[in-house]
C-alpha cells in the first residue's frame, strides 16, 4: 500500500496473505478463527471492522454477510468469500481431505 492512500476492501483482497479476515474487538468467532489459521500456519490480514467501519460496511453490502468474521480465502488467483469460522473449518478440512 502507498503511504497516504486510504485502504479499502478491494486493496484489502490483493494482500499477499492465504486470509482475509474482517473482525470485531469483542468477537469469540473471530478469535475462533485467527486461532484455527494460526494452528494451521496460514497467513492471514486482518482488519478491525470497529475501527475501519467504512471497509466493515462495504464487505458486508458486497457478501450479505451480515455478522463477523468475514472471511476471504486469498490462495488463489481471485479471491474466494468464506464466510465466518464454521465455514473456514469446513473448507479448511475439506483441503486436507
Amino acid at each position: 500500500m502507498i503511504v497516504g492512500e486510504r485502504m479499502n476492501l478491494d486493496l484489502a483482497l490483493e494482500s499477499k496473505t492465504d486470509f482475509l479476515m474482517i473482525s470485531t474487538n469483542v468477537c469469540y468467532y473471530c478469535i475462533r478463527a485467527k486461532n484455527i489459521l494460526d494452528a494451521k500456519g496460514y497467513s492471514y490480514f486482518e482488519i478491525n471492522g470497529n475501527e475501519e467501519l467504512d471497509i466493515h460496511l462495504e464487505a458486508r453490502e458486497k457478501t450479505g454477510w451480515r455478522t463477523v468474521p468475514i472471511i476471504w480465502d486469498l490462495r488463489n488467483e481471485q479471491p474466494i468469500f468464506v464466510g465466518g469460522s464454521d465455514e473456514l473449518i469446513l473448507r479448511l478440512n475439506e483441503s486436507t481431505q
